[in-house]
């Protein structure tokens, strides 16, 4: 099979978006202090790492070479609504950014004809990105007591706010490369 240009752009943002993943929960993992959390973020970044490579991988195994990208989806929210200030909104950002992925990977999955490969690539991440939710909410309901219950809600309202406006962005700006995604959207 050789993709399409298309496909190979999508399956490139893939991959971008999980090495930039991975460079800032690198990042977090240092800061973190030592206990669950910290092991909890190392293995996010090591997972992070990996999906770029299994993404790698993919692209390789269908006979091509991953495009160069300028941009992932991390750098629009970074844009959007700046550097978290503390590490409840690391986490919540995590998990609103964690939800948009699985979406988007649950949306990909539906693509009638699509291959065994990249449907391959797809499931073996989405395991890893369904503990990253899980972990997230767990150490968010953890902080409730420092930085209370109603404050974290609110900060994940003020994300989901910024995702929905950073997603519908990119949908104007590429939409035209993943327009077989929403044709497939129920």
């Amino acid at each position: 099979m050789t993709l399409s240009e298309n496909d190979l752009w999508l399956l490139s943002y893939y991959r971008s978006s999980e090495i930039n993943g991975a460079l800032f929960f690198g990042r977090v993992a240092r800061t973190v202090k030592t206990g669950k959390l910290q092991a909890e973020v190392t293995h996010h970044f090591a997972d992070e790492a990996n999906h770029a490579r299994y993404w790698t991988e993919c692209v390789n195994d269908l006979d091509a070479t991953p495009v160069k990208l300028r941009e992932s989806y991390q750098d629009q929210y970074l844009r959007a609504i700046g550097m978290p200030a503390n590490l409840m909104e690391v986490m919540a950002i995590t998990q609103v950014f964690e939800k948009r992925v699985i979406g988007q990977y649950r949306q990909h999955l539906r693509v009638p004809g699509l291959h065994p490969r990249v449907r391959e690539t797809i499931e073996r991440i989405m395991l890893d990105e369904r503990w990253h939710v899980q972990y997230v909410r767990d150490a968010l309901r953890d902080m409730e007591s420092r930085y209370g219950a109603e404050h974290i809600a609110a900060t994940l309202d003020r994300f989901t706010a910024a995702d929905q406006e950073i997603y519908a962005k990119t949908l104007a700006e590429y939409g035209d490369r993943i327009a077989f995604l929403g044709e497939q959207a129920p």
